[in-house]
């Protein structure tokens, strides 16, 4: 039965942080042995939602008590490297001392309140995860950014969320500088540096000089604990705002039943630090099941380096978007062995299933996929989503003979031909296929006759790029005739060097659809 997720309502869970594992059908036979009781599990499940709750307070002092008396394993809580061979290891009592140490910048060097906005733009270095615990610590509320944000962006996300304080490194030091006159509300600038800078507090050396005896603030459960701002595929980048329940809470369901983590677990997460699947795999979800959450600090992607990381530590869940994992087999050679590593997630958007079928080949490990959202932005459009108890998505999809739902795409990049509904990630898959194809992207191009019809903006590997591109491109459309529906193939093929993406691995089809659609 195929259904439209944009005109139909799935129930609306009662916690806003909900994870769904979606499982190719090969691969139902191993989630099953995995949760012989998945429905009782199912049934009985039930998240009592106090009126106070604090992550800092409840779930990570928590952990530094059980390890202090011998109860939990001696497993490190975070784990951070670099290329240079430097080191970070810090115990739950660790990350607990450091974190209230910067709590106290916080609120007594900077005079910061519950509830005062904060603006951290770092790379994936320590002082990102002691910045996340530090303002659950002190109530104030964190607002994550990537450190490719320009002049432009920062300026919007001052502005539009009134933050009275920012936190980021020399990169963008200069960048605020040019346009903090025009922020109102920007009282205090906190930089992560190894040396001072007029009209900044030094981090480092004011946790130098702070006390680590601080009482976390008391913040109930529906309060608000961060604000992400959307990635941007489509319009302005919109703020979404998460409470203490949403994220401290309910990503421990993530945490046990998608990542399957314990505290024996080492978990790596390869997301940028500006996104939110940050903050549910490199801080939540594994922190609230006493894992450890391991870093790799790499400033520029590097697949290479990731496989020797995986073969080299002992890791044992593995997290990372799509586009990694292709990058990944591609750059795969038989030298690699990864002896820790048991549990392969991926999420952002839908990963083809050759690319899944490769890592099986190789590694011996599924990849399981997460499907999630950061819809609720606006008090308006948030409403105009919501049918009685149900939750309108914006996704099209369908649901299988078992019950199973797909997920096809976002309804806007849905492309309408003659009639005929195409979702872009089928054509892609099927692309995918083809050994000539490293990446693509596809979306709807105005045509005369048919209103609009499929268009494949297509990155060919190394090997195949000196081919005559007039027949490469008829070997494309007749492998996607045969793969999948015919009149799904791409009768538009462009051939590029690289494909416009957000910071979480996103293709931008709305950029690639704008090109198009602007020489009408």
């Amino acid at each position: 039965m195929n259904i439209l997720l944009r005109t139909q309502c799935f129930q609306l869970l009662k916690i806003s942080t909900v994870s769904v594992r979606a499982f190719h059908k090969d691969y139902r036979l191993s989630a099953a042995q995995n949760f012989s009781n998945y429905e009782s599990i199912k049934r009985d499940f039930k998240l009592e939602v106090p009126e106070y709750f604090n992550f800092a307070k409840d779930v990570l002092d928590h952990w530094a008590k059980m390890e202090k008396v011998g109860k939990r394993p001696s497993n490190p809580a975070f784990w951070w490297i670099n290329d240079h061979g430097e080191e970070v290891k810090w115990n739950f009592q660790e990350l607990g001392s450091l974190s209230k140490k910067f709590a106290n910048v916080l609120a007594e060097s900077c005079g910061l309140q519950k509830g005062d906005r904060i603006i951290v733009v770092l790379p994936a270095i320590p002082e990102w995860w002691l910045a996340n615990v530090a303002c659950l610590r002190t109530g104030t509320v964190l607002i994550p950014g990537t450190i490719q944000l320009t002049e432009k962006d920062i300026l919007y996300r001052l502005q539009a969320s009134k933050a009275k304080c920012i936190i980021t490194n020399d990169t963008l030091a200069l960048t605020v500088d040019s346009i903090a006159h025009h922020c109102e509300t920007l009282k205090y600038k906190l930089l992560v540096s190894e040396k001072p800078r007029e009209g900044w507090g030094n981090l480092k050396e004011m946790m130098k000089h702070a006390s680590d005896d601080h009482s976390c603030v008391m913040t109930r459960h529906n309060e608000t604990m961060t604000i992400y701002f959307t990635s941007g595929t489509t319009g302005s980048p919109k703020m979404t705002e998460h409470t203490h329940s949403s994220y401290g809470m309910g990503l421990s369901v993530n945490g046990r039943y998608w990542l399957d983590l314990t505290p024996s677990d080492i978990m790596w997460n390869t997301s940028d630090t500006g996104w939110a699947k940050s903050a549910w795999s490199s801080v939540f979800a594994p922190w609230s099941q006493g894992a450890c959450v391991f870093v790799h600090y790499m400033p520029r992607f590097e697949p290479v380096a990731i496989l020797k990381t995986l073969s080299r530590f002992p890791i044992t869940t593995f997290c990372s978007a799509p586009t990694v994992y292709r990058m990944l087999v591609l750059k795969w050679e038989p030298s690699y062995k990864f002896k820790s590593l048991k549990h392969c997630v991926s999420a952002g958007e839908p990963i083809n299933p050759e690319v899944m079928d490769q890592w099986k080949n190789k590694t011996g490990l599924n990849i399981y996929e997460g499907y999630g959202q950061t819809e609720t932005d606006e008090p308006s459009r948030t409403a105009s989503a919501f049918c009685g108890d149900f939750y309108k998505t914006g996704d099209r999809g369908y649901m299988d003979e078992d019950g199973y739902f797909w997920f096809i795409a976002r309804s806007d990049d849905v492309i309408i031909s003659s009639g005929y509904r195409i979702g872009p990630f089928e054509v892609e898959s099927a692309l995918a296929e083809h050994p000539a194809v490293l990446e693509s992207g596809v979306v709807s191009s105005p045509d005369p006759i048919r209103g609009e019809v499929v268009k494949a903006f297509v990155i060919l590997k190394p090997d195949y790029k000196s081919y005559d591109p007039e027949k490469m491109k008829n070997e494309l459309q007749e492998h996607v005739k045969r793969t999948t529906a015919p009149y799904k193939y791409p009768r538009k093929v462009e051939f590029v060097l690289e494909l416009p993406k957000t910071v979480s691995g996103k293709i931008k089809r709305n950029e690639l659809r704008k090109k198009e659609w602007e020489k009408v």
